[in-house]
Order: structure tokens, then C-alpha cells, then sequence
């Protein structure tokens, strides 16, 4: 049976290639996977988003506010304030218009507002939580837990939130048909978002330490920490290869002797091991979160967290392993269409008997 699914997704970053993260390009998987199984999708994203996934743009006119206003010293930041009235202006029209033209409702955003205000709906809401609590969530989740079902992306994830909520676990899936197994080569590789917290300065302490080359690939979040810590680390084997599309990713990591993942949080899902594990690429990675789930005994090595040297030995055991069982883990246990069939589960069950609010 064909379902009428309103996606919510972050205001933040276009869900389009490149993708700014994990997240965006967790949604545009989700989305696309959805329509091709004959869902009729419409997506709450950010201005730029990818048409073909019958985008409808998450956000309102900028907020200018009146020098009144900008007198009140403990007053949020304006942008803070264009995003609470974009999903604030979805909600309320959800709230009036939602059963006429949708059977459930995704929240797959950041956001609090669509977790409060889920009571206020007369259609089914699932919301996946893709971090751990955070004030704003879990406050929002102990006013209106009742009025949603909720999936964590983890095992981990689920066992953070197990204060407030116990939420299904459904992990994230690859396209194992697009992220296909790649021949291998002498790099190693690094990619994600240039930011702090995904530690990429020591997967380049420990690749030196390993003696390997490194390419890392991913979107300047944060140019000031790249400046500081990357830049200047560069050169002798280590490149920086930019923001890279899918294919482009693809290419790499499939041409890459292990990639390394360094998050220095516990990471809740971690589906740039995913990614690689499918292109046959072993990981090494610090043990932290979702990743200790993922990465098996046949799909890589973990290692003591924020330990470069240790990364390094994780390195040198990981690409012994045989790049055929790296990819095979990946198809039995982290595909796309287990995760489309977890959540048709969830919105099927959903959908015969609405949560209570």
C-alpha cells in the first residue's frame, strides 16, 4: 500500500550533493529510496534541496528584528530565530491541513519544535533521533513523548535516550547498489565534516605514524579549525582533496586501503564506515558509539579512543582483511533496503494504530 509521507528534514544544510553531512545524505537516501517503492513524499528541507525529491523549502523570510528588539542583550540569534518559525510555520500548517494530505509524518530533523508540538497533529508522527539528548530535544520529548514513536539510529543512541524514551533501533543504511567495492589501493582515507569533533587532525597523526598516505575529503565547516590544525599538517603524503559529490567519494574510498573515522564523541551512528565498508574499503576507527556496532571483526579495527598510535596499529591489522568480507558485512547488515524495510514497519504499524496522544 502505497503511503502519503511528509518527511521532515533539517533547515540547515540542502539535502543535495555534496552533502553538507551524514545527515542530508541520510535523508536523500531515505527519500529517493521511498519514492521508488511508490511512496508519495513530499520533503520539508532547506532552500537548494534536490527537486527530484518533491522538495518543499523549510523556511520563512529572514528575521529583521526592530531596534526595540535588538535592545534585549539576552535575545537569540536571528538565525535561531528563522529557523524556529520555519518549523514553527510547518507545524501549525501540519496541524490544520496534515490528514488531508498525509498519513504520517517523519521528523528526521534536529529540531525540537516537531517533537513538541507532535500532540497538536491529527496524523501519526515517527521521529528518528540521530544524536544523543540534548536539552532542547529532550525537554521537548518529555512534554510530548506520548504523541510520536521514536527509532534511534544505534544501540548506542538508544541507550542514551533510555532516560526518557525507549525508542526502536533501525541503523542507517548505504546504497549498496551505488557504493559498490572498489579495487583498493595505498591511501588511506578521511571524510566527513571538517569540524572539531570528528578528530580528523589525529587521523592524520596517525597515518604519519603508520607511514601511510591520506587523502581527506569533506566540507569546511569550521575554516578556523581548519586553518589551525589541518593546514598546517599537510604536505609529505597528506592532501586534502575538497568537498566531494557521491561519485566522487565513491572513487576514492573504493581506491583506498582503509579509511579512517576519529570522532572524539561518541559517535551515534557513523555512516561514513558504513560507506566505506560497502566500496570493500576495512575501517579503522576509535571505539566510540554506533561504531563498536558496526564495525565488526570483519569490517575493520577498533582502538582506543583519541590515540594516535593506537589508530595507527588498528591501521596496519585492518587492511589485511580480506576486501570481499568487508563488502559482504556491509550487504547483510548495513543496506538501504534493510533500512527502508525497518521504517515501512514502523509507518505500517503507525498508520493501522495511531500513537496516542
Amino acid at each position: 500500500m502505497s503511503l502519503r509521507i511528509c518527511l521532515i528534514a533539517s533547515s540547515r544544510f540542502p539535502v543535495a550533493e555534496p552533502f553538507a553531512g551524514g545527515l542530508e545524505a541520510h535523508t536523500h537516501a531515505l527519500a529517493g529510496a521511498l519514492l521508488a517503492r511508490g511512496h508519495r513524499v513530499s520533503i520539508y528541507a532547506a532552500p537548494g534541496s534536490d527537486p527530484a525529491l518533491n522538495v518543499q523549502t523549510l523556511d520563512v523570510a529572514p528575521y529583521v528584528p526592530t531596534e526595540a528588539a535588538r535592545r534585549d542583550v539576552a535575545a537569540s540569534p536571528d538565525s535561531w530565530m528563522q529557523e524556529h518559525h520555519a518549523y514553527l510555520s510547518l507545524m501549525l500548517d501540519l496541524q490544520r491541513t496534515g490528514r488531508d494530505r498525509f498519513d504520517l509524518v517523519h521528523n528526521n530533523s534536529l529540531h525540537h519544535l516537531p517533537i513538541a508540538m507532535a500532540a497538536a497533529l491529527d496524523v501519526p508522527m515517527v521521529t528518528t533521533l540521530h544524536t544523543p539528548p540534548t536539552p532542547w530535544l529532550e525537554s521537548a520529548l518529555r512534554l510530548s513523548a506520548s504523541a510520536s514513536a521514536f527509532v534511534a539510529v544505534s544501540s548506542a543512541t538508544a541507550a542514551e535516550w533510555a532516560q526518557t524514551v525507549a525508542p526502536a533501533v533501525i541503523r542507517n543504511g548505504v546504497d549498496v547498489e551505488r557504493w559498490l567495492p572498489g579495487p583498493g589501493g595505498m591511501d588511506a582515507v578521511w571524510f566527513g565534516r571538517m569540524v572539531p569533533e570528528k578528530g580528523p587532525h589525529l587521523a592524520i597523526e596517525a597515518a604519519r605514524r603508520a607511514g601511510a598516505p591520506l587523502v581527506l575529503a569533506g566540507p569546511l565547516h569550521d575554516p578556523e579549525y581548519f586553518r589551525r590544525e589541518i593546514a598546517p599538517r599537510l604536505g609529505d603524503g597528506i592532501r586534502y582533496a575538497g568537498h566531494l559529490d557521491s561519485e566522487q567519494l565513491i572513487h576514492l574510498v573504493g581506491r583506498s586501503a582503509v579509511a579512517l573515522v576519529t570522532p572524539r564523541w561518541e559517535e551515534p551512528y557513523g555512516l561514513v564506515a558504513a560507506e566505506a565498508m560497502a566500496c570493500g574499503t576495512p575501517v579503522a576507527a576509535f571505539a566510540r558509539g554506533g561504531l563498536v556496532e558496526l564495525v565488526g571483526e570483519e569490517g575493520g579495527r577498533l582502538c582506543t579512543p583519541d590515540d594516535p598510535d593506537a589508530l595507527a596499529d588498528a591501521m596496519r591489522a585492518a587492511v589485511r582483511l580480506p576486501r570481499s568480507g568487508v563488502r559482504e558485512l556491509a550487504e547483510r547488515h548495513l543496506s538501504l533496503a534493510a533500512m527502508v524495510d525497518g521504517y515501512e514497519r514502523v509507518y505500517r504499524a503507525l498508520v493501522d494504530t495511531p500513537v496516542a496522544a
